[in-house]
């Protein structure tokens, strides 16, 4: 449910973030854009937003409605299970959004995500870890797979994260692919996608590998005929604030308590990266014993006043049966983006929050 509080008073001393003073009635809204201005949005929802299985969530807004996509079982001969929200709040599970491919047979399907371009819908997921693409008419799909390795000389590649580059215009492909020198494990990548979308164009560049002993997978696992103490930074999801690109990252095993978000800054979108996170342990979101469970693998979307980034992750449910969608906002503090208040149950939280951005220099760029 989504609230809208009229604010009748000045604004409060700054305390952590500014507060808005709500006053006497209250309207439903779907959307900040149908508020008047001067009203404060409050927003009430429920983690996990459904009850399903639905790992490596992202979600997209497209006309005017949001749609969320992750892992899942097969159904009905489709993969990828697709929920549906007109207010961000509540959530109806839609049906699966691809096509299985026939032919080649494959096994895996890993994390899906969508971009939408000159009204078309491109879904870029990992088949048995090599990234393909699928595309539909409409963002509940069918989606078809167009046949397409988009990396073929690379032995694993997973978790694309298309995102246009709101400076030039351009689509890049952010994505995972393993790396055997230095920390040897999975980690993240880069290219430009042409203007079909269904290819790349240029080298591969890489964003950013592991820095540190919590991203670790695990110890003397045996991988391509040796055997390594395997790193694991994956699940990009990027975005553009304050003239600087964040590129979130989950880290360390997605089967473990010890899963989490950290993140890197960027002044330019293809790197270098710095990973300024907390190097003992993921600094945007992790578990909170007896509450998250491994919270990762996150999506970042403008929440309904059109202001607040929101992080969409999952979590396990407390049996350990289940990865399932979560969704909080963002806070920008000091030392960086961080999950406010993350939690499983009951939410209730008033929009917009208020940022407050580092000062030049406190989040190293190069």
């Amino acid at each position: 449910m989504l609230k809208t509080s009229c604010t009748r008073a000045p604004r409060l001393a700054q305390v952590g973030r500014w507060l808005l003073l709500a006053a006497a009635f209250v309207i439903p809204a779907a959307n900040a854009e149908d508020s008047p201005a001067g009203k404060a949005l409050t927003m009430e929802y429920h983690n996990p937003v459904w009850d399903g299985y639905l790992a490596d969530p992202q979600v997209i807004k497209t006309r005017g409605e949001y749609y969320a996509y992750g892992t899942g079982k097969e159904l009905g001969g489709k993969q990828f299970p697709v929920l549906h929200s007109k207010d961000f709040a509540r959530w109806e599970f839609v049906g699966n959004a691809m096509e299985t491919v026939a032919a080649p047979k494959i096994k895996d399907y890993w994390a899906p995500e969508v971009a939408e371009r000159g009204g078309r819908y491109f879904l870029y997921y990992a088949g048995d870890g090599k990234m393909r693409v699928a595309v539909s008419e409409n963002p509940t799909g069918p989606f078809k797979d167009t046949g397409r390795i988009l990396f073929p000389d690379e032995p694993f590649t997973i978790d694309g994260n298309p995102f246009r580059d709101p400076q030039s215009g351009k689509w890049y492909l952010f994505f995972a692919k393993d790396f055997l020198d230095e920390r040897v494990g999975t980690a993240l990548a880069v290219a430009q996608l042409e203007d079909d979308m269904i290819s790349t164009t240029g080298p591969i560049k890489t964003v950013l590998r592991a820095v540190a002993d919590w991203q670790i997978y695990e110890r003397h696992r045996k991988m391509y005929g040796r055997v390594f103490d395997w790193h694991t930074v994956e699940g990009p999801a990027v975005l553009f604030h304050d003239r600087r690109y964040y590129c979130f990252y989950s880290g360390g095993n997605w089967q473990t308590p010890g899963y989490g978000v950290g993140f890197a800054i960027s002044d330019s979108v293809t790197g270098p990266f710095r990973d300024a996170a907390d190097l003992h342990g993921p600094a945007v979101l992790k578990s909170i014993p007896g509450n998250l469970i491994g919270p990762g693998h996150n999506g970042v979307i403008l929440g309904p006043d059109n202001k607040t980034w929101f992080i969409v992750y999952h979590s396990w449910n407390a049996e350990r049966s289940k990865r399932q969608m979560c969704l909080d906002p963002l806070e920008w503090t000091l030392e960086g983006p961080r999950a406010y208040q993350p939690s499983r149950g009951a939410k209730r939280v008033t929009l917009p929050l208020t940022s407050r951005p580092a000062p030049a220099g406190v989040l190293p760029t190069r």
